[in-house]
């Protein structure tokens, strides 16, 4: 992708409207969970109960840790 075209994006997506922060917020923060809960329903459909309970697991801990590597 064009560098120029991808710092676009960039700051478009990290751009927070001053007056509406509140509303930004909150409207990230629901759009993070339904993906994660699409992600989790995933999972549980692609793998056995027990490897998708241990991936979940692992996801929900990478995130309370920041650790995106996981």
């Amino acid at each position: 992708m064009d560098q120029k075209f991808k710092s676009i994006l960039d700051e478009l997506d990290s751009y927070v409207p001053p007056k509406s922060r509140d509303h930004f917020i909150e409207g990230r923060a629901q759009q993070v969970i339904a993906s994660a809960r699409k992600l989790i329903e995933l999972v549980e459909e692609t793998y056995s109960a027990e490897l998708a309970e241990d991936l979940i697991r692992r996801l929900v801990s990478a995130i309370r840790n920041d650790g995106s590597e996981k």
